[in-house]
């Protein structure tokens, strides 16, 4: 009998579980968008199944095996939305200068799980991380792959790389006591060994891509955020060593010189492009590389700049002249038809915020479609992930719904209702 008993539990689990694997739901949309037509679609059926879209049906269809039917005809579909560049492990405010001195890795690795909850909230369902402290993006991916907390998929950069005294040196602004002399272990190089051997412990580190800091950098306590702060030498050594270990690389990038040395070294995007010139775009085309604009840094360090005690006196300087330039520079841009992708910087602007970001680019010249289609099917495009960023059938099941028009009014992505990560319901705010 209890032998009997255990095949009987035993076969009820495996037929739970089963049932389970193969559960169906089915999304009625009012509109869809999905991500790679310029059509908007109406009155369209999505069947969802192991956390995949299995069916995209015209009208709405009857599943008489759906386990659940999610009523979604008065808002439009859109793919979870993709931010290219984020830093998940803080925020922007008034003393987060001395917080490198006061927090504990354990301490900025708990705040951020509040940072990849709102991110998720907002919609995004699929970040790059381009630059942390302590690695904790990385726990991060791990813990919300595993379900501990809830949040985005991450790709992340890790630790970003930079020369001595450059954007990313995490000694810059410290007392000469305090200093030290960081290298490629903690992500900074001079010379070509040492460029080699930064990318190899990423690698170590579990790192999914590379973050370099081609120029200097408003945020950072140090005079300039133009220069270029590596040799070509030194970004040949990153880019070839990168490929050899399957990264692309990201280059946060402001002056003119900086950004063409790393298009002629074969970065994948360029990160803010604030001065990008006639031979930046003509390299974005010819090398097939993105430029991901972060409109949102730019608009975020032009208002704190121009407040009092806001932001570090040789901070607040660079963030007038250059937040006013990346909003100006991206029409230009637009107009130019470099390929852009979407990312905020988010870390410097508030997280949950991210959407802020399509405004912004409408604004100065990008058509709505465009923009959506720059932080979903462009945006996966960017990472190399062939099944997200549109809603067809096969691509992982990252949904988000907002009530209204966005190609009327792009605002309203800043207002979404809905947000479906693998499959699975993550907000559900709905009338």
């Amino acid at each position: 009998m209890v032998l009997y008993f255990r095949r009987f539990l035993a076969l009820t689990l495996l037929l739970s579980g089963f049932a389970t694997l193969h559960a169906q739901t089915v999304i009625y949309a009012g509109k869809l968008i999905d991500g790679v037509s310029d059509k908007v679609r109406e009155e369209v059926t999505l069947v969802i199944q192991d956390g995949k879209i299995v069916r995209v049906e015209k009208g709405y269809i009857s599943l008489k095996k759906a386990d659940r039917v999610i009523n979604l005809r008065d808002y439009t579909l859109l793919p979870g939305f993709i931010d290219l560049h984020t830093h998940l492990d803080g925020e922007l405010h008034e003393k987060a200068y001395q917080e490198r001195f006061s927090m504990n890795p354990a301490d900025v690795a708990l705040r951020a799980t509040v940072y990849t909850k709102a991110t998720l909230q907002a919609g995004f369902t699929t970040v790059r991380d381009l630059g942390d402290a302590y690695n904790v993006t990385i726990s991060l991916r791990e813990a919300i792959a595993k379900g501990w907390i809830e949040g985005p998929r991450i790709f992340t950069a890790a630790k970003s790389l930079a020369t001595t005294g450059g954007h990313a040196d995490p000694s810059n602004g410290v007392s000469a006591e305090l200093q030290g002399d960081p290298g490629p272990k903690e992500g900074v190089i001079n010379g070509p060994e040492d460029a080699r051997k930064a990318v190899r412990q990423r690698y170590k580190d579990g790192a999914d891509l590379i973050k370099i800091t081609a120029t200097g950098g408003v945020l950072s306590l140090a005079k300039s955020g133009q220069n270029p702060q590596f040799t070509m030498e030194e970004l040949e050594a990153i880019i070839s060593t990168a490929n050899d270990y399957g990264f692309h690389v990201a280059a946060h990038a402001h002056g003119a010189e900086g950004i063409n040395r790393a298009l002629r070294a074969g970065v994948r995007t360029i990160e803010h492009g604030t001065y990008l010139n006639e031979e930046g775009i003509k390299l974005l085309k010819e090398k097939e590389a993105w430029l991901v604009p972060t409109l949102m840094a730019g608009e975020t360090v032009l208002e704190m700049g121009k407040e009092e005690g806001a932001l570090p006196p040789v901070v607040a300087q660079k963030a007038v002249i250059v937040g006013q330039y990346m909003l100006d520079n991206f029409s230009r841009a637009v107009k130019a038809g470099v390929p852009i992708a979407f990312g905020t910087d988010c870390g410097v602007s508030p997280h949950g915020r991210n959407a802020r970001e399509f405004v912004l680019m409408v604004q100065n010249g990008m058509k709505p479609m465009a923009a959506i289609k720059a932080a979903t099917s462009v945006a996966a495009e960017v990472l190399r992930q062939d099944d997200l960023g549109a809603l067809t059938e096969g691509k992982i099941a990252d949904i988000v719904a907002v009530k209204g028009d966005p190609i009327a009014d792009i605002a309203i992505l800043q207002n979404v209702a809905f947000v479906m990560k693998d499959g699975k319901v993550y907000r559900e705010d709905l009338d």
